[in-house]
Protein backbone atom coordinates (compact mmCIF):
# COMPACT_ATOMS: atom_id res chain seq x y z
CA UNK A 1 0.00 0.00 0.00
CA UNK A 2 1.69 3.55 -0.90
CA UNK A 3 1.30 6.60 1.52
CA UNK A 4 -0.20 9.55 0.67
CA UNK A 5 3.52 11.51 0.01
CA UNK A 6 4.30 8.48 -2.50
CA UNK A 7 1.18 8.67 -4.50
CA UNK A 8 1.84 12.31 -4.99
CA UNK A 9 5.34 11.89 -5.45
CA UNK A 10 4.80 9.58 -8.69
CA UNK A 11 2.81 11.37 -11.28
CA UNK A 12 5.17 14.42 -10.49
CA UNK A 13 8.57 12.49 -11.24
CA UNK A 14 6.81 11.07 -14.34
CA UNK A 15 6.16 14.76 -15.73
CA UNK A 16 9.67 15.69 -14.59
CA UNK A 17 10.62 13.00 -16.85
CA UNK A 18 8.62 13.72 -19.80
CA UNK A 19 9.85 17.08 -19.62
CA UNK A 20 14.04 16.11 -19.61
CA UNK A 21 12.70 13.69 -22.56
CA UNK A 22 10.61 16.58 -24.63
CA UNK A 23 13.42 18.96 -24.05
CA UNK A 24 16.61 16.89 -24.56
CA UNK A 25 19.18 16.92 -27.51
CA UNK A 26 18.34 13.99 -29.41
CA UNK A 27 20.98 10.94 -28.99
CA UNK A 28 22.25 12.75 -25.81
CA UNK A 29 22.69 10.12 -22.52
CA UNK A 30 21.12 10.86 -19.36
CA UNK A 31 22.52 11.24 -16.12
CA UNK A 32 20.96 10.96 -12.65
CA UNK A 33 23.50 13.20 -11.03
CA UNK A 34 23.05 16.89 -10.83
CA UNK A 35 25.76 19.17 -12.67
CA UNK A 36 27.58 21.79 -10.50
CA UNK A 37 25.29 25.37 -11.98
CA UNK A 38 23.48 23.12 -14.27
CA UNK A 39 20.05 23.74 -12.72
CA UNK A 40 20.46 27.54 -13.33
CA UNK A 41 20.98 27.29 -16.14
CA UNK A 42 18.73 23.96 -17.30
CA UNK A 43 16.15 26.51 -17.66
CA UNK A 44 17.75 28.52 -20.60
CA UNK A 45 19.71 26.16 -22.18
CA UNK A 46 16.78 23.42 -23.45
CA UNK A 47 15.44 26.57 -25.56
CA UNK A 48 19.10 27.29 -27.05
CA UNK A 49 18.83 23.51 -28.77
CA UNK A 50 18.46 23.81 -32.49
CA UNK A 51 16.50 20.91 -33.95
CA UNK A 52 19.24 18.49 -35.45
CA UNK A 53 18.27 17.72 -38.87
CA UNK A 54 20.00 21.15 -39.93
CA UNK A 55 23.33 19.43 -39.31
CA UNK A 56 22.64 16.40 -40.90
CA UNK A 57 23.64 16.85 -44.24
CA UNK A 58 26.92 18.54 -42.83
CA UNK A 59 27.70 16.08 -40.05
CA UNK A 60 27.83 13.33 -43.39
CA UNK A 61 30.67 15.21 -44.33
CA UNK A 62 34.10 14.02 -43.19
CA UNK A 63 36.42 16.95 -42.90
CA UNK A 64 39.25 17.05 -45.69
CA UNK A 65 42.93 17.09 -44.15
CA UNK A 66 46.09 18.99 -44.76
CA UNK A 67 48.92 19.19 -44.46
CA UNK A 68 51.71 21.73 -44.19
CA UNK A 69 53.43 20.58 -47.32
CA UNK A 70 50.17 21.23 -49.05
CA UNK A 71 49.55 25.14 -47.38
CA UNK A 72 53.17 26.15 -48.78
CA UNK A 73 52.76 24.53 -52.36
CA UNK A 74 49.44 26.00 -52.55
CA UNK A 75 50.32 29.37 -51.18
CA UNK A 76 53.46 29.69 -52.84
CA UNK A 77 52.29 31.30 -56.33
CA UNK A 78 49.78 32.83 -55.03
CA UNK A 79 47.40 34.18 -57.83
CA UNK A 80 43.55 35.60 -57.53
CA UNK A 81 41.82 32.03 -58.71
CA UNK A 82 44.42 30.33 -56.01
CA UNK A 83 42.98 32.70 -53.23
CA UNK A 84 39.39 32.46 -54.42
CA UNK A 85 39.88 28.55 -54.72
CA UNK A 86 40.80 28.78 -50.86
CA UNK A 87 38.20 31.12 -50.25
CA UNK A 88 35.56 28.32 -50.85
CA UNK A 89 37.86 25.31 -49.11
CA UNK A 90 37.89 27.72 -45.91
CA UNK A 91 33.39 28.61 -46.58
CA UNK A 92 32.35 24.92 -47.04
CA UNK A 93 35.45 23.03 -44.53
CA UNK A 94 34.47 25.83 -41.24
CA UNK A 95 30.76 24.57 -40.95
CA UNK A 96 31.41 20.84 -41.45
CA UNK A 97 34.12 20.43 -38.89
CA UNK A 98 31.90 22.94 -36.70
CA UNK A 99 29.00 20.22 -37.07
CA UNK A 100 31.02 17.79 -36.02
CA UNK A 101 31.76 19.16 -32.60
CA UNK A 102 27.97 19.98 -32.03
CA UNK A 103 26.90 17.02 -32.69
CA UNK A 104 29.47 15.29 -30.20
CA UNK A 105 28.02 18.13 -27.80
CA UNK A 106 24.82 16.60 -28.80
CA UNK A 107 25.93 13.20 -27.42
CA UNK A 108 27.03 14.33 -24.13
CA UNK A 109 24.82 13.01 -20.79
CA UNK A 110 22.47 16.16 -21.38
CA UNK A 111 23.18 17.01 -17.68
CA UNK A 112 26.52 17.80 -18.58
CA UNK A 113 25.47 19.80 -21.95
CA UNK A 114 23.50 22.41 -19.69
CA UNK A 115 26.60 23.54 -17.63
CA UNK A 116 26.26 27.18 -18.48
CA UNK A 117 29.88 27.09 -20.07
CA UNK A 118 29.58 24.22 -22.33
CA UNK A 119 25.80 25.71 -23.00
CA UNK A 120 27.77 29.03 -24.00
CA UNK A 121 30.22 27.49 -26.61
CA UNK A 122 27.50 25.09 -28.12
CA UNK A 123 25.62 28.50 -28.95
CA UNK A 124 28.54 30.35 -30.02
CA UNK A 125 29.50 26.92 -31.98
CA UNK A 126 26.34 26.77 -33.54
CA UNK A 127 25.69 30.59 -34.45
CA UNK A 128 29.05 29.91 -36.43
CA UNK A 129 27.87 27.16 -38.02
CA UNK A 130 24.58 29.06 -39.40
CA UNK A 131 26.84 31.84 -39.95
CA UNK A 132 29.28 29.94 -42.27
CA UNK A 133 26.71 27.42 -43.74
CA UNK A 134 24.53 30.50 -45.62
CA UNK A 135 27.50 32.00 -46.95
CA UNK A 136 27.17 31.98 -51.13
CA UNK A 137 30.06 30.66 -53.69
CA UNK A 138 33.03 33.64 -53.27
CA UNK A 139 33.44 34.31 -57.48
CA UNK A 140 35.27 37.63 -56.56
CA UNK A 141 37.52 39.41 -54.77
CA UNK A 142 35.15 41.50 -53.29
CA UNK A 143 33.40 38.38 -51.86
CA UNK A 144 36.52 37.04 -50.49
CA UNK A 145 36.31 40.17 -48.18
CA UNK A 146 33.76 40.00 -47.16
CA UNK A 147 34.06 36.24 -46.28
CA UNK A 148 37.32 37.49 -44.54
CA UNK A 149 35.23 40.37 -42.21
CA UNK A 150 32.98 37.12 -41.04
CA UNK A 151 36.05 34.82 -40.20
CA UNK A 152 37.93 37.33 -38.33
CA UNK A 153 34.44 38.55 -36.51
CA UNK A 154 34.21 34.60 -35.60
CA UNK A 155 38.00 34.08 -34.60
CA UNK A 156 37.64 37.15 -32.16
CA UNK A 157 34.13 35.97 -30.24
CA UNK A 158 35.51 32.85 -30.45
CA UNK A 159 38.32 33.41 -27.81
CA UNK A 160 36.15 32.95 -25.00
CA UNK A 161 36.01 28.69 -26.19
CA UNK A 162 39.01 27.73 -24.35
CA UNK A 163 39.00 28.75 -20.73
CA UNK A 164 34.73 28.10 -21.01
CA UNK A 165 34.95 24.35 -21.86
CA UNK A 166 38.05 24.00 -19.01
CA UNK A 167 35.80 25.68 -16.31
CA UNK A 168 32.57 23.22 -17.69
CA UNK A 169 34.59 20.07 -17.95
CA UNK A 170 35.73 20.89 -14.30
CA UNK A 171 32.47 21.41 -12.87
CA UNK A 172 31.50 18.31 -14.26
CA UNK A 173 34.01 16.40 -13.58
CA UNK A 174 31.99 13.93 -11.19
CA UNK A 175 29.19 12.97 -13.78
CA UNK A 176 31.16 11.27 -16.43
CA UNK A 177 34.19 9.08 -17.07
CA UNK A 178 37.31 11.10 -16.29
CA UNK A 179 38.81 9.19 -19.55
CA UNK A 180 35.73 10.10 -22.16
CA UNK A 181 35.68 13.98 -20.53
CA UNK A 182 39.55 14.28 -21.49
CA UNK A 183 38.75 12.63 -24.87
CA UNK A 184 35.83 14.98 -25.75
CA UNK A 185 38.40 18.43 -24.58
CA UNK A 186 40.68 16.95 -26.52
CA UNK A 187 39.00 16.23 -29.71
CA UNK A 188 37.26 19.24 -29.64
CA UNK A 189 40.26 21.44 -29.15
CA UNK A 190 42.36 19.09 -31.84
CA UNK A 191 39.13 20.40 -33.68
CA UNK A 192 39.95 24.19 -32.94
CA UNK A 193 43.19 24.27 -33.83
CA UNK A 194 42.34 22.99 -36.97
CA UNK A 195 39.89 25.22 -37.86
CA UNK A 196 41.84 28.66 -36.75
CA UNK A 197 44.70 26.85 -39.12
CA UNK A 198 42.92 27.06 -42.12
CA UNK A 199 41.03 30.27 -41.31
CA UNK A 200 44.27 31.90 -40.45
CA UNK A 201 46.24 30.76 -43.69
CA UNK A 202 43.32 32.06 -45.43
CA UNK A 203 43.57 35.38 -44.12
CA UNK A 204 46.82 35.53 -44.18
CA UNK A 205 47.32 34.60 -47.72
CA UNK A 206 44.42 37.51 -48.33
CA UNK A 207 46.58 40.29 -46.32
CA UNK A 208 49.66 38.56 -49.21
CA UNK A 209 47.67 39.25 -51.72
CA UNK A 210 46.54 42.50 -51.61
CA UNK A 211 49.93 43.94 -50.54
CA UNK A 212 51.27 46.86 -52.19
CA UNK A 213 54.57 45.21 -52.47
CA UNK A 214 53.10 41.65 -53.32
CA UNK A 215 52.98 40.74 -57.63
CA UNK A 216 50.17 37.80 -58.31
CA UNK A 217 51.93 34.82 -59.65
CA UNK A 218 55.24 35.65 -58.09
CA UNK A 219 56.77 32.74 -55.92
CA UNK A 220 57.68 33.77 -52.19
CA UNK A 221 61.78 33.07 -51.65
CA UNK A 222 62.37 30.17 -49.06
CA UNK A 223 63.11 32.60 -46.24
CA UNK A 224 59.78 33.71 -46.01
CA UNK A 225 56.27 32.65 -44.86
CA UNK A 226 53.59 31.20 -46.81
CA UNK A 227 50.35 32.75 -44.87
CA UNK A 228 50.99 31.28 -41.17
CA UNK A 229 53.59 28.53 -42.32
CA UNK A 230 57.15 29.45 -41.97
CA UNK A 231 58.80 27.86 -44.47
CA UNK A 232 62.69 27.17 -42.24
CA UNK A 233 61.65 27.21 -38.67
CA UNK A 234 64.73 27.29 -36.94
CA UNK A 235 64.57 25.45 -33.86
CA UNK A 236 67.60 27.04 -31.99
CA UNK A 237 65.79 30.41 -32.97
CA UNK A 238 62.72 29.63 -31.88
CA UNK A 239 64.15 28.25 -28.09
CA UNK A 240 66.46 31.60 -27.79
CA UNK A 241 63.24 33.38 -27.89
CA UNK A 242 61.41 31.47 -25.28
CA UNK A 243 64.02 31.41 -23.05
CA UNK A 244 64.21 35.30 -23.19
CA UNK A 245 60.48 35.14 -22.98
CA UNK A 246 60.17 32.65 -20.01
CA UNK A 247 63.06 34.47 -17.87
CA UNK A 248 61.28 37.91 -18.10
CA UNK A 249 58.44 35.98 -16.95
CA UNK A 250 59.80 33.87 -14.19
CA UNK A 251 61.23 37.28 -12.95
CA UNK A 252 57.97 39.29 -13.28
CA UNK A 253 56.47 36.20 -11.29
CA UNK A 254 59.43 35.94 -8.57
CA UNK A 255 60.76 38.78 -8.34
CA UNK A 256 63.51 41.32 -10.46
CA UNK A 257 66.50 39.21 -8.10
CA UNK A 258 65.19 35.91 -8.19
CA UNK A 259 68.36 33.11 -9.90
CA UNK A 260 66.81 32.33 -12.66
CA UNK A 261 68.19 29.41 -14.36
CA UNK A 262 69.57 29.99 -17.74
CA UNK A 263 69.11 27.38 -20.75
CA UNK A 264 72.03 25.96 -22.46
CA UNK A 265 70.94 24.61 -26.50
CA UNK A 266 73.33 22.02 -27.77
CA UNK A 267 73.00 19.18 -30.59
CA UNK A 268 72.08 19.97 -33.97
CA UNK A 269 71.70 23.90 -34.10
CA UNK A 270 71.00 24.51 -37.31
CA UNK A 271 67.63 21.85 -37.46
CA UNK A 272 64.78 23.48 -39.42
CA UNK A 273 61.57 23.04 -40.76
CA UNK A 274 58.50 23.93 -41.75
CA UNK A 275 55.81 24.81 -39.15
CA UNK A 276 53.23 27.17 -37.44
CA UNK A 277 55.46 29.00 -35.49
CA UNK A 278 52.79 30.10 -32.81
CA UNK A 279 52.40 26.57 -32.23
CA UNK A 280 55.90 25.56 -31.81
CA UNK A 281 56.42 28.84 -29.59
CA UNK A 282 53.54 27.60 -27.07
CA UNK A 283 54.92 23.89 -27.09
CA UNK A 284 58.32 25.09 -25.98
CA UNK A 285 57.27 28.16 -24.64
CA UNK A 286 55.23 26.28 -21.91
CA UNK A 287 58.19 23.53 -21.52
CA UNK A 288 60.42 26.18 -20.24
CA UNK A 289 58.52 27.81 -18.20
CA UNK A 290 57.70 24.57 -15.94
CA UNK A 291 61.30 23.45 -15.95
CA UNK A 292 62.55 27.14 -15.08
CA UNK A 293 60.03 27.75 -11.83
CA UNK A 294 60.78 23.66 -11.00
CA UNK A 295 64.02 25.02 -10.77
CA UNK A 296 63.51 28.49 -9.07
CA UNK A 297 60.88 26.18 -6.65
CA UNK A 298 63.74 23.99 -5.67
CA UNK A 299 66.15 26.01 -4.84
CA UNK A 300 64.27 28.56 -2.71
CA UNK A 301 63.78 24.88 -0.98
CA UNK A 302 67.09 24.23 -0.66
CA UNK A 303 68.05 27.46 0.36
CA UNK A 304 65.22 27.72 3.39
CA UNK A 305 66.84 23.67 4.76
CA UNK A 306 70.35 25.79 4.85
CA UNK A 307 69.06 28.48 6.48
CA UNK A 308 66.89 26.04 9.30
CA UNK A 309 70.44 24.04 9.59
CA UNK A 310 72.11 27.42 10.50
CA UNK A 311 69.69 28.54 13.10
CA UNK A 312 70.52 25.07 14.29
CA UNK A 313 74.05 25.23 14.42
CA UNK A 314 74.31 21.74 12.63
CA UNK A 315 76.03 24.05 9.41
CA UNK A 316 78.73 26.49 9.31
CA UNK A 317 78.17 30.26 8.16
CA UNK A 318 80.42 29.34 4.90
CA UNK A 319 78.29 26.03 3.98
CA UNK A 320 75.47 28.83 3.94
CA UNK A 321 76.89 31.10 2.35
CA UNK A 322 77.88 28.37 -0.34
CA UNK A 323 74.29 27.29 -0.44
CA UNK A 324 72.90 30.55 -0.73
CA UNK A 325 74.74 31.93 -3.40
CA UNK A 326 74.78 28.61 -5.25
CA UNK A 327 73.79 29.42 -9.20
CA UNK A 328 70.77 26.90 -10.08
CA UNK A 329 71.60 24.26 -12.50
CA UNK A 330 71.26 25.14 -15.91
CA UNK A 331 67.72 23.66 -18.44
CA UNK A 332 69.58 21.83 -20.61
CA UNK A 333 67.64 21.42 -24.50
CA UNK A 334 69.07 18.95 -27.29
CA UNK A 335 68.05 19.08 -30.63
CA UNK A 336 68.24 16.13 -32.65
CA UNK A 337 67.50 16.13 -36.56
CA UNK A 338 66.94 13.11 -38.15
CA UNK A 339 66.43 12.22 -41.58
CA UNK A 340 62.14 12.30 -41.32
CA UNK A 341 61.91 14.26 -37.76
CA UNK A 342 63.43 16.57 -35.01
CA UNK A 343 63.45 15.79 -31.60
CA UNK A 344 63.78 18.86 -28.95
CA UNK A 345 65.11 17.57 -25.28
CA UNK A 346 64.70 19.47 -22.30
CA UNK A 347 65.94 18.53 -19.56
CA UNK A 348 65.90 19.89 -15.71
CA UNK A 349 66.98 19.63 -12.76
CA UNK A 350 63.93 20.69 -10.41
CA UNK A 351 63.15 17.80 -7.88
CA UNK A 352 60.83 16.20 -10.44
CA UNK A 353 57.10 15.96 -10.51
CA UNK A 354 55.49 14.66 -7.65
CA UNK A 355 53.82 11.45 -7.25
CA UNK A 356 50.29 12.65 -6.51
CA UNK A 357 49.96 14.74 -9.68
CA UNK A 358 51.77 12.50 -12.25
CA UNK A 359 48.66 10.32 -13.07
CA UNK A 360 47.00 13.61 -13.73
CA UNK A 361 49.73 15.15 -16.00
CA UNK A 362 47.72 15.24 -19.31
CA UNK A 363 44.04 15.34 -17.60
CA UNK A 364 41.94 18.64 -18.55
CA UNK A 365 39.57 17.50 -15.64
CA UNK A 366 40.82 15.98 -12.95
CA UNK A 367 43.94 16.52 -10.31
CA UNK A 368 44.42 17.30 -6.68
CA UNK A 369 44.34 20.78 -7.74
CA UNK A 370 41.44 21.25 -9.62
CA UNK A 371 39.67 23.34 -7.26
CA UNK A 372 42.91 25.98 -7.85
CA UNK A 373 42.71 25.74 -11.42
CA UNK A 374 38.87 26.22 -11.60
CA UNK A 375 39.17 29.62 -9.46
CA UNK A 376 42.46 30.89 -12.00
CA UNK A 377 40.51 30.28 -15.13
CA UNK A 378 37.63 32.62 -14.10
CA UNK A 379 39.94 35.29 -14.26
CA UNK A 380 41.05 34.77 -17.92
CA UNK A 381 37.75 35.67 -20.01
CA UNK A 382 39.69 35.20 -23.36
CA UNK A 383 42.43 32.99 -24.29
CA UNK A 384 44.36 32.70 -27.83
CA UNK A 385 46.86 29.58 -26.51
CA UNK A 386 49.97 31.32 -27.70
CA UNK A 387 53.07 32.21 -25.77
CA UNK A 388 52.39 36.19 -26.48
CA UNK A 389 49.32 36.80 -24.64
CA UNK A 390 51.81 36.05 -21.52
CA UNK A 391 53.45 39.69 -22.44
CA UNK A 392 53.85 41.85 -19.38
CA UNK A 393 51.85 45.02 -19.63
CA UNK A 394 51.01 47.35 -15.64
CA UNK A 395 47.40 45.99 -15.92
CA UNK A 396 48.01 42.54 -16.36
CA UNK A 397 45.30 42.72 -19.08
CA UNK A 398 45.27 43.23 -22.95
CA UNK A 399 43.35 46.48 -23.93
CA UNK A 400 39.98 44.26 -25.70
CA UNK A 401 39.33 46.93 -28.46
CA UNK A 402 42.48 46.14 -30.79
CA UNK A 403 42.02 46.65 -33.93
CA UNK A 404 40.59 43.98 -36.36
CA UNK A 405 42.57 41.80 -39.32
CA UNK A 406 44.29 43.13 -41.00
CA UNK A 407 45.26 46.18 -39.07
CA UNK A 408 48.65 45.31 -37.00
CA UNK A 409 48.20 45.76 -32.99
CA UNK A 410 50.56 48.11 -31.35
CA UNK A 411 54.46 47.10 -31.02
CA UNK A 412 54.84 44.98 -27.89
CA UNK A 413 58.29 44.50 -26.08
CA UNK A 414 57.35 40.96 -25.38
CA UNK A 415 60.46 38.91 -26.22
CA UNK A 416 58.55 36.56 -28.65
CA UNK A 417 57.42 40.08 -30.78
CA UNK A 418 60.57 41.67 -31.50
CA UNK A 419 61.06 44.27 -34.52
CA UNK A 420 61.40 41.93 -38.03
CA UNK A 421 65.05 40.47 -38.54
CA UNK A 422 67.23 37.66 -39.81
CA UNK A 423 67.03 36.11 -36.59
CA UNK A 424 63.45 36.95 -35.97
CA UNK A 425 61.39 36.79 -39.15
CA UNK A 426 57.97 38.00 -39.28
CA UNK A 427 55.16 38.84 -41.62
CA UNK A 428 52.72 40.74 -41.10
CA UNK A 429 49.89 38.23 -41.18
CA UNK A 430 52.19 37.37 -37.82
CA UNK A 431 51.59 40.56 -36.09
CA UNK A 432 47.99 40.03 -36.36
CA UNK A 433 48.18 37.46 -33.92
CA UNK A 434 44.64 37.01 -31.61
CA UNK A 435 47.18 37.12 -29.14
CA UNK A 436 46.65 40.94 -28.93
CA UNK A 437 43.27 40.42 -27.84
CA UNK A 438 44.04 38.39 -24.94
CA UNK A 439 46.67 38.78 -21.75
CA UNK A 440 46.54 36.93 -18.14
CA UNK A 441 48.92 37.51 -15.27
CA UNK A 442 51.95 35.58 -15.70
CA UNK A 443 51.84 33.77 -12.38
CA UNK A 444 48.10 32.49 -13.11
CA UNK A 445 48.65 28.87 -13.59
CA UNK A 446 45.72 27.32 -15.31
CA UNK A 447 47.09 23.61 -15.33
CA UNK A 448 46.16 23.60 -18.99
CA UNK A 449 49.87 24.01 -20.24
CA UNK A 450 51.06 20.23 -20.73
CA UNK A 451 47.86 18.62 -22.02
CA UNK A 452 46.96 21.38 -24.75
CA UNK A 453 51.18 21.65 -25.77
CA UNK A 454 50.53 17.69 -26.36
CA UNK A 455 47.32 18.73 -28.46
CA UNK A 456 49.28 21.03 -30.33
CA UNK A 457 52.39 18.71 -30.94
CA UNK A 458 50.39 15.48 -31.80
CA UNK A 459 47.99 17.91 -34.48
CA UNK A 460 51.05 17.55 -37.22
CA UNK A 461 51.52 14.15 -36.24
CA UNK A 462 54.17 14.79 -33.55
CA UNK A 463 54.33 13.47 -30.11
CA UNK A 464 55.18 15.17 -26.47
CA UNK A 465 56.09 12.76 -23.48
CA UNK A 466 57.68 13.79 -20.15
CA UNK A 467 59.79 11.79 -18.19
CA UNK A 468 60.06 12.57 -14.20
CA UNK A 469 62.94 11.18 -11.75
CA UNK A 470 61.19 12.25 -8.52
CA UNK A 471 63.70 14.05 -6.26
CA UNK A 472 65.90 14.90 -9.80
CA UNK A 473 64.23 16.65 -12.48
CA UNK A 474 62.30 16.26 -15.53
CA UNK A 475 62.82 15.17 -19.26
CA UNK A 476 60.11 16.43 -21.88
CA UNK A 477 61.16 15.11 -24.99
CA UNK A 478 59.19 16.37 -28.05
CA UNK A 479 58.97 15.23 -31.75
CA UNK A 480 58.12 17.31 -34.77
CA UNK A 481 58.02 16.18 -38.37
CA UNK A 482 60.77 18.20 -40.36
CA UNK A 483 59.05 17.05 -43.90
CA UNK A 484 56.05 18.83 -42.89
CA UNK A 485 54.11 15.86 -45.13
CA UNK A 486 51.90 14.57 -42.52
CA UNK A 487 48.53 15.45 -42.59
CA UNK A 488 47.05 17.64 -39.14
CA UNK A 489 45.83 14.32 -37.14
CA UNK A 490 41.46 14.86 -37.04
CA UNK A 491 39.05 12.98 -35.32
CA UNK A 492 37.08 11.19 -37.53
CA UNK A 493 32.83 10.74 -37.60
CA UNK A 494 33.53 6.95 -37.64
CA UNK A 495 35.77 6.65 -34.65
CA UNK A 496 33.70 8.98 -32.42
CA UNK A 497 30.66 6.97 -33.04
CA UNK A 498 32.57 3.70 -32.68
CA UNK A 499 33.08 4.66 -28.99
Amino acid sequence: MLSSSMRHTRPRQRLINHFARATAIPGAASSSHPCPMARRGAATAAAAWRPVSVLDDWVAREARPISLRQLMVFGRSLTESRLISSANYVRTELPSRIAHRLRDMQQLPYVVVTNPHINDVYNLYYKAFDTFRKIKEVKTLEDNDRLCEIISENLKGHLTVIPKLAMGILECRGLMNPQDLDKFMNTILRSRISRRVIAEQHLSLTETYHSPHFSPGAKLSESDFIGEVFIRCQARDVIDRCARAVTALARSTNGPDAQVPAVHVDGHLSASFPYILSHLEYIIGELLRNSVQAVIDRQAKLREKAVAAAAAGSTTSTTLNAALNQPPPPIEVTICEAQEHVIIRISDRGGGIPRDELPYLWSFSKGPKSANRLENLGQVPRMAATMQELHIDELARADLKAPSYPTPPPPTSSPLQQPPSAATPHTPSQQNSLSSLTSRPPNLRLGMGLPLSRVYAEYWAGSLHVHSLEGYGVDAFLQISRLGNKNEQLTTRASMDAV
